[in-house]
């Protein structure tokens, strides 16, 4: 898990805006309100979760991946 969530803040920080900081990505954090990650780059951000897991997210899927402690819980899952 730590490895995992080590690895998806590193992907999820190439897609914060300037004005949040890497440091506040918590495993509570929620990609949209509190990080402020717009649609189009959460696209990208489950994009880069697949190839970097090699796993695939469903639509249905990304619906529920709206914080990173959810998106964890589905790469685990996924991965296992």
């Amino acid at each position: 898990m730590d490895k995992h969530y080590d690895d998806l803040k590193g992907i999820i920080k190439i897609y914060l805006p300037e004005d949040v900081s890497v440091d506040s990505i918590t495993p509570q954090s929620h990609l949209v309100n509190e990080l402020n990650i717009n649609s189009a780059n959460l696209v990208d951000v489950v994009l880069d979760i697949e190839d970097h897991f090699d796993i695939t997210i469903e639509d249905d899927e990304i619906e529920k991946m709206d914080t990173v402690k959810s998106a964890l819980e589905l790469i685990s899952t996924k991965v296992a």
